[in-house]
């Protein structure tokens, strides 16, 4: 296991490096800078002041130069400072970072908490009403885009019933209660349809596990069927569901940026996407570099819950 883990390791340096690579030649082919954001677009300012701005980001350096520079302060830790406020982009992310980990994993909470006894009903009433119905919620959460069921949420629960804030964020230090009102409805909108997903899977995968031989051996020396089914069905049909939610918790550490902006939250998908806007490389560079970096945790994380949960997986 302990090899195992330091290859993983050793594999994240040129996963990261990749990433950091193709982030700036992509946000260096996007047409401006943030000088011309800056300047606008009005043509009244020089060409000399033009260039003397760009000299001053250090934007007039050869790509390469940039990169270079960058990349030296990264593996220092500093990963540069915001080109239009000038505040450290790592300051920044460590504060907005915590918003969106808490959307993510309140997201995943309500996901696994729907989709798991969910799936397990579907399967065991396989063919039947609860299956059906199980389906429907798989096919509505599947097809309904995240950005339009928040909406939904907000016009039901906030603006038609008024039980929750429509937007806003409230620091979980300051007022527990407060901060999980303001995040009941981002953490739904996320988690329903990740739900939709998952639960297929388990569905899926316990009925398969169902039909090994284990199983019904388990069923022949005369176990009680929950016994069966919690016991040794569903720990097996687990693992599959256990890759799936590893991979959706580093997506929606970077594909929450719709839902932080519908709710004005100020996690890190809503920051980057200012970054973009705003051609604040260094934003979008940190950003993106933070969420790849979660990434390749939380995958590690599930091959060590591989282990945990079936015994049968080791890792020489």
């Amino acid at each position: 296991m302990l090899i195992f883990l330091g290859r993983r390791v050793l594999l994240t340096i040129p996963t990261l490096l990749g990433v950091a690579v193709i982030v700036f030649a992509l946000m260096r082919a996007i047409p401006g800078d943030v000088v011309t954001n800056l300047v606008g677009l009005e043509g009244n300012v020089s060409a000399e002041r033009l260039a003397e701005l760009r000299r001053m980001f250090g934007l007039d350096l050869p790509v390469h130069e940039q990169f270079g520079q960058w990349l030296g302060a990264a593996l220092q830790g500093d990963l540069g400072s915001s080109l239009r406020t000038g505040r450290p982009v790592a300051t920044d992310l460590a504060l907005r970072f915590p918003v969106t980990l808490e959307l993510t994993i309140l997201g995943l909470v309500i996901a696994v908490a729907i989709a798991v006894p969910l799936g397990v009903l579907a399967a065991l009433h396989r063919g039947r009403w609860p299956d059906a119905l199980a389906s429907l919620f798989a096919l509505l959460g599947l097809s309904i885009p995240g950005f339009f069921l928040g909406i939904l949420l907000i016009l039901a629960f906030s603006l038609g019933l008024g039980w929750l804030p429509p937007a806003g964020y409230v620091p979980l230090r300051e007022a527990p209660l407060d901060n999980l009102r303001h995040m009941i409805l981002p953490a739904a909108s996320l988690g329903l349809i990740l739900a939709a997903a998952t639960m297929r899977i388990v569905r899926s995968s316990l009925l398969e596990t169902l039909q090994r031989d284990y199983v019904r051996t388990a069923r022949a020396k005369g176990l009680r069927e929950q016994a069966v089914i919690y016991r040794h069905a569903l720990r097996t049909a687990l693992i599959p569901v256990v890759t799936v939610v590893g991979l959706q918790f580093g997506q929606l550490l970077g594909g929450a940026v719709i839902i932080e902006q519908v709710f004005s939250l100020p996690g890190v998908g809503r920051f980057a996407l200012e970054g973009i806007n705003l051609r604040d490389y260094p934003i979008v560079q940190g950003a993106v570099l933070l969420i790849a970096a979660a990434f390749v945790v939380v995958n590690l994380l599930v091959d060590v819950l591989y282990a945990i949960i079936d015994p049968r997986v080791r890792y020489g």
